[in-house]
């Protein structure tokens, strides 16, 4: 991210993110908070009825003065504030709707690392804003309008996280009772928003829950832990002797998981085990779940064979949100941990998943890995290439028809800019591990050539 008028849209995949005090400032936050308050405000504010917003972080230790700038720009804008401090995404979106308020503010860069932040918006309902709307906010942005009419006022509503907790313990099923009873589960929190939530959500479901990643300072969240390095979970589970664990993301909107020997599951293995269970219960909307372009082959295969249609969309949360509800599926996510069930969230929720998947497991009384072994995995190989994907031409074109030509059209490769880092992003699926790794070496070193117009 750079500042508004030095790139042609402020808004990445996911919000407005940048290296906190020097992209992402609080003037920047004061300021494009007001405009998001004009935008998504019901009208004029008046004393009657001013427009609220919720507005959460996470523990990052830039959260605490741009969560001051954010809600310094709402107040003075008009805008009543419920401030619910740390708390997942997911929770600042469930509370926008059950609060009736006209949006939600999360101040988090999600999986980032500590030096980095973010402000991302909920509209009315806590679902995430179409682009046409986020260029709304930032046409408003750049026309410094000046802020009149009456301020709004501030208030502490921490004690609403409660709320968000029966939510999520209400969409367990009624049977068995309590429904992780008799699971030993690690969850690493990644040092972020659900490191008090995400363990009570568990315990409360009657699993024993030992907790790694729970004592953030504002510096280490993501910081080999959390979704994005599974190594110490894995290392904890077997200590342990868990039948399983789970690892959260900085802002808990996403999860991944591990069986008893440590070995990873994806988001594709965990859409795969609940995309079947809802089927077989009836409450799998239209027999079909949305994924994004990186969902893998062996994904595409185990739906096949389950009966289950899968629509695909450009990479991005939001995406598949925006898909779900065009088409009012029911289940969709990324394999990246991102799961989206409507039935119960407008958005990702990583507690929400951790809480389903292990029910699932639980009720049919089998271990992690058979459940993991429900979906044929393909070997998959990423790369992230620094650099501007505008400066792309077709001589990248040609090295994707070669690296295509080199799979003999068995596997897939995806070029794709990041959303929310300066990165070009390959991936290749083959059924050879061997072959995957030879192609994107060649294809990373193309695209690097390329970046530097050799």
């Amino acid at each position: 991210m750079a500042e508004a008028g030095q790139r042609s849209r402020l808004f990445g995949t996911d919000g407005v993110r940048g290296v906190a005090g020097h992209e992402l400032t609080a003037d920047l936050a004061l300021t494009l908070s007001a405009a998001a308050a004009a935008v998504l405000g019901p009208g004029p504010a008046t004393a009657a009825a001013r427009p609220v917003a919720v507005v959460g972080r996470d523990p990052r230790v830039s959260g605490e003065f741009l969560e001051a700038a954010v809600v310094a720009g709402l107040a003075s804008a008009g805008v009543d504030v419920l401030r619910l401090g740390v708390i997942p995404t997911p929770g600042v979106a469930y509370l926008t709707g059950a609060l009736d308020a006209a949006f939600g503010v999360v101040i988090s860069a999600s999986h980032n690392p500590a030096a980095d932040n973010g402000i991302k918006f909920f509209g009315r309902g806590g679902v995430k804003l179409p682009d046409a709307t986020e260029d709304a906010i930032e046409a408003h942005l750049a026309a410094k309008a000046p802020v009149t009419g009456e301020f709004g006022r501030i208030s502490d509503a921490a004690a609403e996280h409660e709320r968000y907790l029966d939510h999520l313990l209400a969409t367990l099923p009624d049977q068995p009772q309590p429904p992780l009873a008799g699971l030993r589960v690690v969850a690493d929190c990644a040092h972020g928003a659900a490191y008090r939530l995400a363990p009570q959500a568990l315990r409360r479901a009657g699993a024993e829950v030992i907790t790694i990643g729970a004592e953030p300072d504002g510096l280490n969240i993501n910081e080999g832990c959390g979704s994005t390095a599974l190594g110490a979970l894995s290392a904890a589970v077997v200590e342990h002797g868990a039948d399983a664990g789970i690892a959260y993301d900085g802002d808990a909107d996403r999860c991944l998981a591990v069986d008893a020997d440590g070995q990873p599951l994806d988001g594709d293995q965990i859409l795969t085990v609940l995309a079947t269970g809802m089927k077989e219960a009836g409450r799998l909307a239209g027999d079909a779940v949305v994924v994004t372009v990186m969902s893998n082959q062996g994904f595409h295969l185990a739906m096949r064979d389950a009966g289950i249609a899968v629509i695909e969309t450009p990479v991005g949360d939001k995406h598949v949100s925006a898909a779900m509800r065009d088409g009012g599926y029911a289940l969709g996510g990324e394999q990246s941990g991102h799961i989206i069930m409507l039935e119960h969230a407008t958005t990702g929720d990583g507690v929400l998943t951790s809480l389903q998947l292990l029910a699932a497991v639980n009720r049919h009384g089998v271990p992690m890995a058979a459940a993991a072994k429900m979906m044929p995995k393909y070997p998959q190989v990423l790369v992230n290439v620094p650099g501007d994907a505008s400066r792309l031409g077709p001589e990248t074109d040609a090295a994707v028809r070669r690296a295509e030509a080199q799979l003999g059209g068995d596997g897939r490769i995806l070029v794709r800019p990041s959303g929310t880092e300066p990165k070009i992003r390959l991936m290749i699926q083959a059924r050879d591990a061997a072959l995957a790794e030879r192609v994107i070496g060649q294809l990373a070193e193309e695209v690097r050539r390329a970046l530097a117009g050799q």
